[in-house]
């Protein structure tokens, strides 16, 4: 885990000024030495350092650390778990599902073992991004969940277009671009047995601010809020997000996935467009047709029919 001197540490260089070692080590109350191997050690988390002879030490951009008080904590009503490191935010709500309320939510400024779908690791510098999980449970059980993934991917893009992001797309099943570019990704993990009640985990990460050692990691485009423009805190990013879940997961409770049909529909990453399906091994081109009221994929084939799919072990891309 990561220390408490570290995470002084991270916290003193996150204005994005100049601090010399002499300074750091009198604030923490560690030698000169300390805070140079302790400097290595940020290093290998995401953070962007630079060290300057006569200047000391500074971060190559600013930090949003997270604020209890900015996303407003204490007036939530259900707890939220504001966490330095965690494995996964989806992990820890999961672990602790039987005790939770709706609305509860857990926040970490990084993830050691960040998840995507498909069991894809999700980039999770330290600081950087939002990384956010939250908990719901469906009394109408397991076949009322039908859809999730999309209503929360409207529910997100709502929340985006509130701090004036435009541009945003809704890739199906569950991924958000911008301007065309991978910005968001959500994953959604169900638990409970036929007839009874289920337990919704759903996970939320939005690049906030890349940093350029963590850029290489990533396989396909993507998009970062701070390479548009747009520098929301990740405090008032978290606290917009988590006011849209919780509307959102009420009208979802309430109606399904009706209510954000057509929303979804309007943001559609492939309207029209020809695409294919892959399925393990197997492809299948045609034209998205966006989805049914259930939340199935749409897709024209060659010979004039329309198939539905649903989601799972399923990638959608455009067509060559």
């Amino acid at each position: 885990m990561l220390s408490t001197i570290r995470q002084q540490l991270i916290a003193a260089l996150a204005d994005g000024q100049f601090h010399s070692g002499a300074h750091l080590a009198e604030q923490l109350g560690v030698s000169r030495a300390a805070i140079h191997n302790h400097i290595e050690a940020l290093s290998t988390l995401g953070l962007d350092l630079y060290r300057v002879k006569g200047k000391g030490y500074r971060l190559a951009q600013p930090l949003s650390l997270l604020s209890a008080d900015h996303i407003g904590v204490a007036e939530r009503p259900a707890p939220l778990h504001l966490l330095w490191q965690v494995d996964s935010t989806n992990a820890f709500l999961l672990a602790r599902a039987k005790q939770c309320r709706n609305g509860e939510a857990c926040l970490a400024e990084m993830q050691t073992g960040g998840r995507g779908r498909r069991g894809r690791t999700w980039v999770s510098p330290i600081a950087s991004h939002l990384y956010l999980s939250y908990f719901w449970r469906l009394e109408q059980g397991l076949a009322a969940a039908g859809g999730l993934s999309l209503a929360v991917g409207v529910m997100l893009c709502e929340a985006l277009e509130s701090l004036g992001v435009s541009g945003l797309t809704l890739k199906w099943p569950n991924d958000i671009y911008l301007n065309g570019r991978k910005l968001a990704g959500i994953l959604v993990e169900v638990s409970g047995q036929q007839g009874e009640a289920c337990e919704l985990v759903i996970g939320c990460g939005v690049n906030v601010t890349m940093p350029e050692s963590m850029a290489a990691l990533i396989d396909q485009p993507w998009a970062d809020l701070a390479g548009e423009g747009i520098a929301p805190s990740r405090s008032e990013l978290a606290r917009r997000v988590l006011e849209h879940l919780d509307a959102g997961m009420r009208d979802f409770e309430l109606e399904g996935l009706t209510p954000f049909v057509a929303r979804w529909l309007a943001r559609d990453q492939f309207a029209d467009t020809p695409v294919k399906l892959l399925l393990g091994n197997q492809e299948v081109i045609g034209v998205a047709r966006g989805i049914d009221p259930q939340g199935h994929l749409l897709l024209a084939l060659p010979d004039g029919t329309v198939k539905r799919f649903a989601g799972g072990e399923l990638s959608l891309r455009p067509r060559d």
